[in-house]
């Protein structure tokens, strides 16, 4: 039963009414389907984004396809609110947009759900991650380093969000927040939630609401699947709070980059605290900055792993653990604060192989 239209569906209902897409559905090489409009189709299919020959019989049935999803997931979807996002039961992430927003009729975006969360291992093998790195990582994480994932769209935020998350001790209690829950942790401790946009009488409940809750919940870190409004300032200040090791994600093109977006959204936000004020935090709380990106052929790649050092009298101060080269991610040599504080302290389990940190050291990860 649907809570917000009281009617019953079944999670394939929506899949019934999808006429042609059917096919794309349920081909396990295809991630994401975009409907351009109901004769242009394109498709994410391994990585790699193709035109399909799929296409509805008319207009028409694209406008029923549509309204059936909007029906099934129970919000308004018309002139007046033409945009809709929303999660379905199964995991499925929807977005749709209808004029007048939508110049040549509804477009749909359908993002699959994975149907399992990757490990590590499984990203090395696919090449997606080094083995050094990875190693790097898990160990960040074990000391409680904040970090953020950056990248554009489509580069594996999530994915490396997942893997992060697996390097949680068992013993931590986490709380995710996300607009559409798409991360699947694998921590025991966890309590998800989601935000909730205003539908009817009821009111919105977005991001920086659910974070302020969450500081109530006890929580050794707090996970937001992506930081892109008001909730950003919140972020910084439970970091700074008792909260180590918490992550998120942002779209941005370089670590360098990541830093002055979480700027402008915290501007955007009409704080009256001065710049000078929110540069500061910003260079104080976050640790290191994950780059991601995905190359042409489709292929993710981490292409920078950056402390955040503080800041000068300009910019912040960013050193580069590992970054890309001809032979791909490769160490700097740079050792970061975070290792010579934890290798003296003697209950810390933080521990590196010796020479770790010389660019031509090989690890596995059986080591």
């Amino acid at each position: 039963m649907n809570p917000n239209t009281g009617v019953s569906h079944t999670v394939t209902d929506w899949k019934t009414e999808a006429g042609p897409l059917r096919v794309l559905i349920m081909d396990p090489h295809v991630s994401e389907i975009m409907v351009n409009s109901w004769d242009l189709i394109f498709v994410e299919k391994n990585g790699v984004i193709e035109e399909s020959s799929i296409k509805f019989k008319d207009p028409d049935a694209l406008m029923r396809f549509v309204q059936s999803l909007a029906v099934f997931v129970g919000k308004e979807l018309n002139r007046r609110s033409p945009c809709l996002d929303a999660r379905l039961n199964d995991g499925f992430r929807l977005n749709i947009v209808v004029p007048p927003v939508a110049l040549d009729g509804p477009s749909i975006t359908i993002r699959k759900p994975s149907m399992q969360s990757k490990s590590y291992q499984e990203l090395v093998t696919m090449g997606h991650l080094d083995a050094k790195a990875t190693y790097f990582l898990s160990q960040a994480v074990a000391a409680k380093q904040n970090m953020i994932v950056s990248g554009g769209t489509g580069s594996g935020k999530t994915t490396l969000l997942n893997v992060l998350s697996g390097f949680v001790r068992s013993k931590e209690r986490v709380v995710t927040i996300e607009d559409t829950a798409e991360l699947q942790l694998k921590v025991k401790n966890l309590i998800r939630m989601e935000t909730k946009a205003a539908i009817g009488n009821d009111t919105s409940v977005g991001m920086d609401m659910l974070l302020r809750n969450a500081l109530r919940m006890r929580p050794d870190r707090i996970i937001i699947g992506e930081c892109r409004g008001s909730e950003t300032w919140d972020m910084l200040m439970a970091m700074n709070t008792g909260h180590e090791g918490s992550m998120t994600t942002v779209h941005a093109n370089t670590a360098a980059d990541a830093l002055r977006r979480l700027e402008s959204m915290i501007l955007r936000t009409g704080t009256d605290a001065p710049l000078s004020m929110i540069q500061a935090d910003i260079a104080n709380t976050i640790h290191f900055i994950v780059q991601t990106s995905r190359n042409i052929d489709g292929k993710r790649e981490i292409t920078e792993i950056a402390e955040v050092s503080g800041r000068n009298e300009t910019d912040y101060i960013v050193n580069h653990v590992f970054k890309m080269g001809a032979n791909g991610i490769q160490s700097t040599g740079y050792i970061p604060r975070f290792v010579a504080d934890h290798a003296n302290r003697p209950d810390s389990k933080v521990r590196f192989p010796a020479d770790y940190f010389n660019p031509d050291k090989k690890i596995s990860l059986a080591a």
